[in-house]
C-alpha cells in the first residue's frame, strides 16, 4: 500500500514538474538589471518556459514597488498594472509615479496563462540615475594641457590622468552608488578594488552632441572610517588618434576629463555626497606613458604610483586639477552593453626569430590586448609587443595593410616579483604578435589573449552537413565579435576602425542571429540621428569620427533599415518613434537636391568591391563590370520610401503615406523607363546587381520577373561559373534573391564554394575571421582588413531565415509568430539551429534523405508557428508517428506544390514525411 502511494505521489510530482510554466529572464530596457537609466517610462519583459505545448498568456499584472519586503507582499507602491488580459510580454512601458533621481526600484510580473499561474523565478531592479542636471553636485576636473613627454602630433600621445580623493564614512551604509563620467575612457577604484568588470568604458559617441554616465553599486566597498575614490583617464576617441591632422576631416574634442559623483545612503537616513573638484588631487606622471587606439599603449611599471587607489596615501606632492569645461554634448545614461573580456585564447605557438624576437601565434584573428604574466626581470627591461593579422613569407609581421597605425604595446619592469600587464585603454586587432626585450626564453604561458567586444549574449547556434558553411559561420562569429566595439565598427587594426553605415545595412540582421545586439543598434540609431545636420544629410561615418557627408542613398540607407530590423527581430519601436522625424528629413532633402525626373542621380560607392578587386577597379567609374551608380541609388531610394510608409503608420503619421507612395510610384515608372531593356529582359548594363535590386525590392514588373531572373541566373551559372560576382550592394540581397526565385541549389553553392572568389577560399587560405576582399591574400595591403564582416552581405539571414527556417513574422514582430520554411538544396544533409528569441529559444533540426524529411522543432512557450513541411502528399506527413489530422492543436493549412502548411501552438515537435 505504501509503495503504491509512495508511487501515486512521484507520478503526481512528476505531471506537476512538467506541467509547470515559469517566468524567465526579466528584463528592464532589454538589459538585465540595469543601474542609472534616465528615461521616465521604462519597459518591462520576461519569457515563459515550460515543456508542454500550447502555452499563451492570458493576462499579466506588472507590479514595481520601493523596497524588495513590499514587492514580496505583492505591494506594488509605485505602480501596478493591474490585471492586463494581453498575451505581449515584449517591451511593456512602465505607467506608475513619476520615478525619482538617484532611486532603486524593485519589479515582477504576475502571469496566467491557459495552462494556470505562471511560477515567477526570480524579481528583478532597476535604479534611477540623475535625471536633472541639478542633480549634479560635481565639477568636470582634468588636466588641458600637454606635458614635456607628450606630443600633439600626428602620431599623438598624451600620458593617462591619475585623479584621486580620500573620505571619511563614519556610520553603517545602507547603499552607496557611483555616477560618472570619464572622456576618453576610465577606470574606477574604491578602496583599492576596481569598479565593475568592464573594459574601455564608455561607450564612444560624438561627445559634441551626446556622452555617456555610468551607474555603479560600490555599497560593498565602502567602509566605515577613510575611504578612497581614484579613476584612471585614458585618451579613447575623446583626445583623438591622430592630432592637428587632416582637420576637416578628423574631429578632435579634447583633452581627458572626469565628472564624479558618489552618494552615500547610511542606515540611519542621512546621506553623503562625495564629488570631483578642486579637492581632488591629480598626477598625469603615472605609468601610462601613452595610449592610442591606433598606435598602442605604453606603460612603464618603475614610475607606478604606488598605493594611490587606497586610503592613507601621501598625495602632497600631487597637483590639484583643472577645474575645465564641460563637453559641448548632452549627459545621458549609457543603455548598450559596455564592453568586457569576453573569452581568453591561449597561443598556439612561438618562434624564435634571432635577434631576441619572438613570432607569437595565438591561432586566431581577433580584436583586444595580449596579457603579459608570470614576468622576471631586471628594472626598466622594456618589452616590445607588435601586432598583426597575417606573417610575411619569411615569418615575419606582415604590417603594411595596417597603413600608418603603429598598433605597438610597451612594457617596462619595475623589476621586482612576478609581474604581469595588459594595456587598459587600446585594443588591437591580430593573430600574431612579435615579442622583444623579453627577459629571459618566454614560453607559452607568459601570454595570455583576451578578446573584447560588447557584454552581448550569443543568441545563435547552427551546424550542417556541409565542413565550409560551418567554418564559415565561425569565422563570421569571431568578425562579428572583434568590430563591436560601442558601435560596429568596420575593422579592428589599422588606422580606421570606423563605424562605416554601409557595412551594416543589411549585415546588422545577420548578425543578431548570433548576438543580442538589440541595444547596440539602437544606440547606433541614435548616433546616426545626432550625426545628421541641420539640412537633413546624414554621413557615411556614425558617430561622426570623420567629416564624410557625400550624399549617398546606399550608406545613409542604414538609418532606416536597420530601424526597420529592430523592430522586426525585437519588436523594438523606439527606434522607429524617436527619428521618423530625421528620417523623413534626409528623405525630403535628397529629393530635393538629387531626385531629377524620378531618378536618383547622386551616388557615391557603387557596388562597392565587385570581384576581381583592385584600387583602380574599385575606384573605376566606367567599368561595364559596375552597375550603375543611378540605378543602385534609385533602386534604394524606392525601397526606402516602403519602409517610410511603414514607419507613418507605425508612429501616427498617416498623413505622410500618400505623399510617400506617389514618390514610389513616379520613381517606379522612370526606373523602367530609363534603366529597363525589353529586348534583353534586363536593367541597365545588364549585371546581376543591376537586375537584382528591381527584382528584390518590386519595382519590376510581375511579367517580367522570370525573365530579368533568367538574367542573374546565366551571369552566376555561366559567366561567373557558379561563383560569386557582386559587391557589397548585390551581395546584401543575393542569397536571398536566388532561394525566393527557386535557386537554393545556386545560392548553396555559391555559399560552399571554396575557389575565388567564395566564403570558402578564405577559410583554404587560412583565414580565420572574414576578409575585406575576396582575394584577401593577394589584394592591395592599402585596402586589405583581414577581419571585415562587409562582404557578408545576407549571407548569415540565408543561414537561419532560409537553411534553418526562422524567422519573423512580419506582423507579429519579434517572434512572436514564426515562419519556418527551410530550403533543402542538393548537397546539404542536415542542419541544426537555435535561436534564442525575445520570447525564448526556437530550434530547427531537419535532416534529409532520398525519400524521407524529419524535422525537430521547438517554439518557445507565448508563442506560435506557421511551418511548411516537403511531403507527397498530406498523408505522409507525421508528427510524432501520428497523422496530423491526430495531433492535438495542429492546424493544416493548405497542400500545395509538395508543401503542407501547418500552423502549431508553443512546444516541441518531431515531424517526419516521405519526399522525392
Amino acid at each position: 500500500m505504501k509503495k503504491t502511494i509512495l508511487h501515486i505521489l512521484c507520478l503526481l510530482l512528476i505531471i506537476s514538474t512538467q506541467a509547470q510554466v515559469n517566468i524567465k529572464n526579466l528584463r528592464c530596457e532589454m538589459l538585465d538589471n540595469p543601474l542609472g537609466i534616465d528615461v521616465p517610462q521604462p519597459r518591462f519583459s520576461w519569457q515563459l518556459e515550460s515543456n508542454q505545448r500550447n502555452v499563451i498568456q492570458q493576462s499579466y499584472q506588472l507590479i514595481v514597488s520601493s523596497s524588495e519586503d513590499k514587492l514580496k507582499a505583492g505591494e506594488g507602491d509605485i505602480w501596478s498594472s493591474g490585471v492586463v488580459n494581453d498575451s505581449r510580454s515584449l517591451l511593456v512601458s512602465y505607467s506608475g509615479k513619476p520615478l525619482r533621481s538617484a532611486t532603486k526600484y524593485f519589479w515582477k510580473v504576475k502571469v496566467i496563462t491557459n495552462k494556470g499561474e505562471a511560477t515567477p523565478t526570480a524579481t528583478a531592479f532597476f535604479s534611477t540615475g540623475l535625471l536633472q542636471a541639478t542633480d549634479w553636485k560635481g565639477k568636470w576636473i582634468g588636466y588641458d594641457k600637454a606635458s614635456p613627454w607628450d606630443s600633439i602630433t600626428t602620431w599623438s600621445r598624451l600620458s593617462a590622468r591619475y585623479l584621486r580623493k580620500e573620505f571619511q564614512s563614519v556610520t553603517v551604509v545602507k547603499r552607496a552608488t557611483v555616477y560618472l563620467a570619464g572622456l576618453g575612457m576610465y577606470e574606477l577604484y574604491v578602496n583599492g578594488k576596481r569598479v565593475g568588470d568592464q573594459v574601455l568604458a564608455p561607450n564612444p559617441t560624438d561627445y559634441r552632441k551626446s556622452f555617456f554616465y555610468n551607474t555603479y553599486d560600490v555599497t560593498a566597498q565602502v567602509k566605515n572610517g577613510s575611504n578612497a575614490i581614484a579613476a584612471v583617464l585614458g585618451n579613447g576617441r575623446y583626445f583623438t588618434m591622430r592630432q592637428n591632422y587632416k582637420t576637416y576631416k578628423i574631429n578632435n574634442f579634447g583633452y581627458p576629463k572626469l565628472l564624479v559623483q558618489l552618494e552615500i545612503e547610511y542606515a540611519n537616513g542621512t546621506k553623503k555626497i562625495i564629488a570631483s573638484d578642486e579637492s581632488w588631487k591629480l598626477n598625469v606622471d603615472g605609468p601610462i606613458r601613452t595610449n592610442n587606439e591606433y598606435d598602442g599603449e605604453e606603460y612603464d611599471a618603475t614610475k607606478e604610483l604606488g598605493n594611490w587607489i587606497n586610503a592613507g596615501f601621501y598625495d602632497k606632492k600631487w597637483m590639484q586639477p583643472e577645474i575645465v569645461q564641460a563637453p559641448a554634448g548632452k549627459m545621458i545614461a549609457q543603455f548598450s552593453e559596455p564592453m568586457k573580456v569576453k573569452q581568453l585564447i591561449k597561443p598556439l605557438s612561438i618562434k624564435n626569430m634571432g635577434d631576441g624576437k619572438y613570432i607569437l601565434d595565438m591561432g586566431q584573428n581577433f580584436a583586444g590586448w595580449l596579457k603579459l604574466q608570470d614576468l622576471r626581470g631586471k628594472k626598466g627591461a622594456k618589452i616590445t609587443l607588435r601586432f598583426a593579422e597575417s606573417l610575411k613569407t619569411n615569418g615575419e609581421l606582415f604590417t603594411a595593410n595596417l597603413r600608418d597605425a603603429r598598433v605597438t604595446d610597451c612594457y617596462t619592469l619595475k623589476g621586482t616579483g612576478t609581474e604581469s600587464w595588459h594595456p587598459s585603454f587600446v585594443y588591437h586587432g591580430f593573430r600574431y604578435v612579435e615579442v622583444s626585450g623579453f627577459p629571459g626564453t618566454p614560453t607559452l604561458n607568459n601570454f595570455e589573449g583576451q578578446l573584447i567586444y560588447d557584454d552581448l549574449q550569443t543568441t545563435g547556434v547552427f551546424e550542417t552537413s556541409d565542413k565550409t558553411i560551418n567554418a564559415i559561420y565561425k569565422n563570421a562569429w569571431w568578425g562579428i565579435a572583434s568590430n563591436y566595439k560601442g558601435m560596429p565598427i568596420d575593422c579592428p587594426q589599422r588606422n580606421e576602425r570606423q563605424p562605416w553605415l554601409g557595412d551594416r545595412v543589411i549585415g546588422a540582421q545577420g548578425e543578431s542571429f548570433l548576438f543580442d545586439n538589440a541595444t547596440l543598434y539602437a544606440k547606433w540609431m541614435d548616433d546616426i540621428e545626432q550625426s545628421q545636420t541641420e539640412n537633413g544629410a546624414i554621413p557615411d561615418v556614425a558617430p561622426a569620427f570623420w567629416n564624410y557627408y557625400s550624399d549617398d542613398v546606399t550608406w545613409p540607407a542604414a538609418f532606416m533599415t536597420i530601424s526597420n530590423h529592430l523592430y522586426n527581430q525585437y519588436g523594438d519601436i523606439k527606434p522607429i518613434q524617436k527619428n521618423y522625424t530625421a528620417m523623413k528629413k534626409w528623405i525630403l532633402y535628397m529629393k530635393d537636391k538629387y531626385l531629377v525626373d524620378g531618378i536618383m542621380t547622386k551616388d557615391k560607392y557603387g557596388d562597392w568591391c565587385v570581384p576581381p578587386e583592385n584600387l583602380q577597379l574599385i575606384h573605376a567609374k566606367d567599368s561595364s563590370r559596375l552597375t550603375d551608380g543611378k540605378l543602385i541609388a534609385t533602386a534604394y531610394y524606392y525601397k526606402l520610401l516602403s519602409y517610410m510608409q511603414r514607419f507613418a503608420k507605425l508612429t501616427g503619421n498617416e498623413a505622410d503615406i500618400k505623399e510617400y507612395s506617389s514618390w514610389a510610384d513616379m520613381i517606379s515608372k522612370a526606373f523602367q523607363k530609363k534603366f529597363y531593356d525589353p529586348q534583353e529582359h534586363s536593367y541597365s548594363n545588364n549585371t546581376i546587381t543591376a537586375n537584382l535590386l528591381p527584382l528584390y525590392f518590386g519595382i519590376c514588373p510581375d511579367s517580367v520577373k522570370e525573365k530579368v531572373f533568367e538574367n542573374i541566373y546565366q551571369k552566376i551559372h555561366v559567366e561567373s561559373n557558379d561563383h560569386i560576382s557582386t559587391g557589397l550592394i548585390g551581395t546584401q540581397y543575393l542569397m536571398r534573391g536566388l532561394t525566393e526565385y527557386n535557386n537554393a541549389d545556386l545560392a548553396f553553392k555559391l555559399a560552399s564554394n571554396t575557389t575565388y572568389p567564395s566564403y570558402g577560399y578564405m577559410i583554404a587560405n587560412g583565414a580565420t575571421t572574414i576578409w575585406e576582399l575576396w582575394n584577401g591574400n593577394t589584394a592591395d595591403p592599402n585596402m586589405n582588413s583581414q577581419n571585415h564582416v562587409m562582404m557578408l552581405g545576407d549571407l548569415l539571414i540565408w543561414y537561419y531565415e532560409n537553411l534553418a527556417g526562422i524567422r519573423t513574422d512580419k506582423t507579429d514582430v519579434g517572434f512572436k509568430k514564426i515562419i519556418m520554411k527551410p530550403s533543402l538544396p542538393e548537397g546539404l544533409q542536415f542542419v541544426n539551429a537555435s535561436y534564442n528569441s525575445s520570447y525564448g529559444t526556437i530550434k530547427s533540426r531537419w535532416k534529409k534523405s532520398a525519400s524521407t524529411f524529419e524535422w525537430d522543432i521547438e517554439v518557445p512557450a507565448n508563442s506560435s508557428a506557421k511551418i511548411y513541411i516537403p511531403a507527397l502528399s498530406v498523408d505522409d506527413v507525421q508528427e510524432s508517428a501520428t497523422i496530423l489530422s491526430k495531433v492535438e492543436n495542429i492546424k493544416l493549412v493548405q497542400f500545395k506544390d509538395g508543401i503542407a502548411t501547418i500552423e502549431i501552438p508553443s512546444g516541441a515537435y518531431h515531424f517526419k514525411s516521405k519526399i522525392k
